[in-house]
C-alpha cells in the first residue's frame, strides 16, 4: 500500500505510521517529495492490511491511503488462469461458451402454474427452472411464498422435465434445506451483504448466484463473493439485477457496464437478470439480446402463464409465449458475438 503524508507533518508522524506498519509486519520505503513524504509498505498479513487502512485513514496527519492491490483476492481476475466453470451436472455448464437460460416464475404458487411453466420453457430451450419458495417482501403483510411445499414442487417439476433448480435461500439456518432441493442457491440483493448468510453458503458447496445490492458498487458486490469464496465455495456467479437509481420510469436501472466491468476484474460467471431489473415484461426481451451481446455468461428470466393474475411481480413476467418467441432470436445474437444458447433435450 501507499501512505501519502499530509502537508507539513512532522517527523515524528512519519515515523510513528511507519513503526504501526513495521509492527503489522510491514516492510516500509521511504519517498521524500519538494512538498510531501509517502510511504511504500509491501508485505504483511491480509487480515491486518484491511483493519490498518482504516486505522491510518483515521489519523490527522495522513491524506490518504492507496491500494496497490485489490481488495478481493480469491474472486479476482489474477487468482486464476481462466474462467470460472460450474458444472451443474447432465451437461450444464455455466461460465463456458454456452450461455444458460434460467427461466420459471417469480413465486411457486401451486402445482399446475409451475409444472405448466416447467414443462414449456424447458422445450423452449430453458436448461435451469427459476422459482420463488421463500420470497423477501417489503411489506410484512406480502405473501412470503409456500415456503417447504415450493421447494418440493421445484424438484419434481425440474426432474420431470430434466431441468435444475434455483431458488433463494434468505436464512442461514435454512441454507442446509433448501440444498437438499436446489442446484443453485440464489441470494437475493437484500442479503448481498448480509454476511452470516454469505459464509454458511460458503460452506455449503452448492453454487450461489450472488445478486448485486441495489446501491452496491463493483467492489463491494465483489467483496460479498470474497465472503462466499474464502469460506471454501468458488462455484459463484454474479447477478446484475439493476440498481437503484433517481430514474422513475423503470423499477431499477439496468447496468449492463456491469457485465463486461465484472468480467474484467473476475474470473466468476455473470448473469443478467433483466425482470427484476426492469419491473417491466416489454423491456425484458431488448434488455436480454444487449445482455448476450455484452458477454452475459446466462440470463433468469421469470415466467408464468397469466401473469396479469401472478400473486407477485406479474408485471415484470413474461408470458410463456413471448418466452418462447424470444429464445430463437436470443440464439442468432449469441451466435453474432460466438457463443450458443445451451440447450439440451427434455426427457421422456
Amino acid at each position: 500500500m501507499i501512505i501519502v503524508m499530509r502537508q507539513g507533518c512532522t517527523e515524528d508522524h512519519v515515523q510513528d505510521v511507519a513503526q504501526r506498519l513495521e509492527s503489522l509486519g510491514y516492510l516500509v520505503t521511504r519517498i521524500v517529495g519538494v512538498e510531501k513524504t509517502i510511504l511504500g509498505a509491501v508485505g504483511g498479513e491480509e487480515y491486518a492490511k484491511v483493519d490498518s487502512i482504516d486505522q491510518l485513514r483515521a489519523l490527522e496527519w495522513v491524506e490518504d491511503v492507496l491500494l496497490i492491490t485489490k481488495p478481493f483476492k480469491l474472486v479476482a481476475k489474477e487468482s486464476r488462469p481462466g474462467p470460472t466453470l460450474i458444472d451443474l451436472g447432465d451437461g450444464v455448464v455455466i461460465g463456458g461458451d454456452d450461455i444458460v437460460v434460467m427461466a420459471g416464475p417469480c413465486t411457486v404458487e401451486n402445482e399446475a402454474q409451475l409444472f405448466m411453466t416447467a414443462e414449456r420453457v424447458a422445450k423452449a430451450g430453458a436448461t435451469v427452472l427459476r422459482g420463488g419458495a421463500y420470497k423477501p417482501c417489503t411489506s410484512p403483510y406480502s405473501y412470503q411464498g409456500m415456503g417447504v411445499p415450493g421447494l418440493k414442487l421445484l424438484a419434481e417439476a425440474a426432474k420431470q422435465f430434466n431441468l435444475k433448480v434455483i431458488t433463494e435461500v434468505m436464512d442461514p439456518r435454512k441454507v442446509d434445506l433448501v440444498c437438499e432441493y436446489a442446484d443453485i442457491l440464489q441470494v437475493g440483493t437484500r442479503n448481498m451483504q448480509n454476511y452470516d448468510l454469505l459464509r454458511e453458503v460458503g460452506l455449503a458447496r452448492k453454487a450461489v448466484m450472488l445478486k448485486r445490492g441495489m446501491s452496491a458498487k463493483y467492489e463491494e458486490w465483489l467483496l460479498a463473493a470474497e465472503y462466499i469464496a474464502a469460506g471454501g465455495n468458488e462455484r459463484i456467479m454474479l447477478c446484475e439485477r439493476g440498481i437503484r437509481t433517481f430514474e422513475t420510469a423503470t423499477r431499477n436501472t439496468i447496468d449492463i457496464t456491469a457485465i463486461p466491468v465484472i468480467k474484467g476484474l473476475s474470473h466468476l460467471p455473470v448473469i443478467l437478470d433483466p425482470s427484476q431489473g426492469t419491473g417491466k415484461r416489454d423491456l425484458v426481451f431488448p434488455l436480454c439480446r444487449a445482455g448476450i451481446a455484452a458477454g452475459a455468461d446466462g440470463l433468469i428470466i421469470e415466467v408464468h402463464p397469466n401473469p396479469d393474475h401472478a400473486i407477485k411481480d406479474g408485471s415484470q413476467s413474461v408470458t410463456i409465449e413471448q418466452f418462447e418467441e424470444m429464445m430463437e432470436p436470443f440464439d442468432r445474437v449469441a451466435q453474432a458475438v460466438d457463443r450458443r444458447i445451451a440447450k439440451r433435450p427434455v426427457s421422456a
